[in-house]
């Protein structure tokens, strides 16, 4: 339900069905549908919209990071650019919007809450929160990297309410659409130990399962197959799908897998990796190891795992 938190600030919370959703997960609106309610907005005052600011890829929240702030369409009228809203999604027959706030309309705002990264506000919002936040990041990223035609070099302008882009050159009018960038993660399991690694960047003692970009013309399995062997050498079958997972940092989709090592000498072969180990569930209940936060789906295949789900 849209619950008021004052005459401006509206916060979402709704109950939600344990399923294998993960955080910043959310099904997308039939854009049709809603054409005439967007166009009815952009031409009157309409309490049943809500829009979520951004800024610098920070999100707009509560000074305790506990809600996002949803203020109402009223409250906004001829304080920001109207051209730049970028459609969200529908709530309880609320139309979420979200817009990119510049210096001068973020200091009208400055005392209405705080703005903090997707990371740190993702561990306090429910699913409904966090997806129409990691949509917002996505796409107002999304806009900001797309500024010219790639066919003319023309400048080009937001469409459809912020789902497209277009060319404004009238011989030419391309379009695109965001892309995401499709990424494989996977439990690889040996009997009765599973194989995590860390990056040299990473906090101390942080591990995680191995992942890596779907490259062109290959399939996901192909994918889990070689980023395993180029990182860790180790050799893979059974693979099974587990879920799958939006990553708004910037734009990727984690696609979830489970494997079975048919080897189990590690060999870091391309040095993306500064280690890798094999760990059992009691190195991983010990704190021998840090595991990865809890909002993303390497830790819910790692507590699968743990819990004897696989």
């Amino acid at each position: 339900m849209l619950t008021n938190t004052s005459n401006k600030k509206i916060s979402i919370k709704a109950k939600e069905k344990k399923t294998k959703t993960h955080i910043f997960s959310g099904k997308s609106s039939h854009l049709n549908s809603y054409e005439a309610k967007i166009s009815k907005i952009e031409n009157s005052c309409d309490i049943n919209h809500r829009f979520v600011f951004m800024h610098n890829g920070q999100c707009l929240a509560s000074v305790n990071s506990e809600v996002i702030l949803f203020f109402k369409a009223t409250d906004i009228k001829n304080k920001i650019n109207s051209n730049n809203y970028i459609f969200l999604g529908e709530f309880n027959n609320n139309l979420i919007f979200t817009y990119e706030l510049n210096r001068k309309e973020l200091a009208s705002l400055e005392k209405t809450g705080n703005f903090f990264d997707l990371r740190v506000l993702a561990v306090n919002l429910s699913i409904i929160e966090s997806n129409f936040a990691a949509k917002a990041t996505i796409l107002i990223d999304w806009h900001k990297n797309n500024g010219f035609c790639s066919k003319c070099a023309s400048k080009m302008r937001q469409n459809l309410h912020g789902q497209a882009r277009k060319c404004i050159n009238n011989k030419c009018e391309y379009q695109i659409f965001p892309k995401l960038n499709p990424a494989i993660i996977v439990l690889v399991t040996n009997q009765s130990h599973c194989l995590l690694g860390r990056q040299k960047n990473w906090p101390h003692k942080q591990f995680s399962t191995i992942a890596g970009f779907v490259e062109p013309a290959e399939s996901l399995e192909d994918t889990v197959e070689r980023e395993v062997f180029e990182e860790t050498n180790i050799k893979v079958n059974s693979i099974r799908y587990h879920s799958s997972q939006p990553w708004p940092f910037p734009s990727s989709l984690m696609l979830g897998f489970t494997a079975v090592a048919i080897s189990n000498t590690i060999k870091l072969n391309d040095n993306e990796l500064e280690e890798a180990g094999w760990f059992s569930r009691e190195d991983l209940s010990s704190g021998l190891i840090r595991l990865p936060p809890t909002l993303s789906i390497s830790r819910a295949l790692i507590n699968g795992w743990i819990k004897g789900e696989y």
